[in-house]
C-alpha cells in the first residue's frame, strides 16, 4: 500500500482565533495544530500575539510551518492586512477557518445594547470581514474551502440570546456565501460544535458540571477541541470537494435529544 499524502499537502490556511484563552487546547489551536500536521502552512491570527505563539510554539515542535499574525478580525483594515500577510508569507490562501467566537449571557429583556452588538460584531462581522478579503485571494489561486464556526445553540435554545443569534447568522451566512461563491470553486461549511469542553468554558465548570454535560448525549462522552478540528480537517481538504453550504454538528448525538438548555451559571439543567 502506498504511503498516504498529507490531506492537506502545499494548502496554505489561515485560522482566526488559533490561540488558547488559557491553559489547554482549544477549538482554534486544535484546529490549528491539525490542519499543520497534514501539510498545511497555517497563519495563527489571534488579538493576542502570545497565545498564538503558543500554538506556532507546538505547530513547530512537531515539525509544521506556521506564523503569527496578531490582529482584530473586528477591524476590516487588519482583516485585509490578515490575508495580504498569507499570501505574501506563502503564496497563495485556500482555507480560511473563521473561529473567534464570544458569549453574553441574557435574554432580550435584560442584555445590554452594548454587549448584543458586541457580541454580534466579533461572531458575525468577523465572518464578514475575513472572508471579503479571503475570497478573491482564493478565486486568484483556483478556489478554496471557508470554514465556519457555529454552534448547536443556533439550533435549539440556549442560556445566552445573543450568542443563540450570532450563531444561527453564522449559518445563514454560510449558506448565503456557499451560493454566492460555488461558481468561483469556493466551498463554504458550517461546524456546529455541541458541549466542547475548552479554555473558554473551564472557567464556569466544575466536575458535577462537566459530567451533566458529557452524560447528556448518546455518546455518553466530553467533547474535546480535536473533535472540532478534525472536523475542519476534512471541510478543508479535497475529501469534501463536492460538500459546500452544509451545517455539520459535531455533538456526540445531542441534538438527537429533546431539548436541553444548560445554565452554566446556576449549574441547573431546565428541559
Amino acid at each position: 500500500m502506498t504511503e498516504r499524502r498529507p490531506r492537506l499537502e502545499g494548502k496554505v490556511a489561515i485560522v482566526t482565533g488559533a490561540g488558547s484563552s488559557g491553559p489547554g487546547i482549544g477549538n482554534g489551536k486544535a484546529t490549528a495544530v491539525l490542519f499543520a500536521r497534514e501539510g498545511a502552512k497555517v497563519l495563527l491570527v489571534d488579538s493576542a500575539e502570545e497565545r498564538a505563539l503558543e500554538t506556532q510554539a507546538m505547530i513547530k515542535e512537531e515539525g509544521g510551518e506556521a506564523s503569527v499574525f496578531q490582529g482584530d478580525v473586528t477591524n476590516a483594515d487588519n482583516c485585509r492586512l490578515m490575508v495580504e500577510s498569507a499570501v505574501e508569507r506563502y503564496g497563495r490562501l485556500d482555507i480560511l477557518d473563521n473561529n473567534v467566537g464570544i458569549s453574553r449571557r441574557g435574554t432580550v429583556v435584560d442584555i445590554s445594547e452594548e454587549d448584543w452588538d458586541q457580541v454580534m460584531t466579533v461572531n458575525v462581522k468577523s465572518v464578514v470581514l475575513c472572508s471579503r478579503y479571503a475570497i478573491p485571494k482564493m478565486i486568484e489561486g483556483g478556489g478554496g474551502s471557508i470554514i465556519n464556526i457555529s454552534s448547536i445553540a443556533a439550533l435549539r435554545a440556549h442560556s445566552s440570546t445573543p450568542y443563540s443569534t450570532s450563531k444561527a447568522a453564522v449559518i445563514g451566512l454560510t449558506m448565503s456565501m456557499a451560493a454566492d461563491h460555488g461558481r468561483d470553486k469556493i466551498r463554504v461549511n458550517c461546524i456546529a460544535p455541541g458541549l466542547v469542553y475548552t479554555p473558554m468554558v473551564a472557567p464556569r465548570m466544575d466536575e458535577t458540571l462537566r459530567d451533566r454535560r458529557k452524560t447528556a448525549s448518546p455518546l455518553d462522552t466530553e467533547g474535546e477541541a480535536w473533535d472540532i478540528g478534525y472536523a475542519a480537517v476534512y471541510l478543508a481538504s479535497d475529501e469534501a470537494r463536492w460538500v459546500t453550504g452544509i451545517v455539520l454538528p459535531v455533538d456526540a448525538g445531542l441534538l438527537t435529544l429533546s431539548p436541553v438548555t444548560y445554565d452554566s451559571m446556576s449549574q441547573q439543567t431546565r428541559y
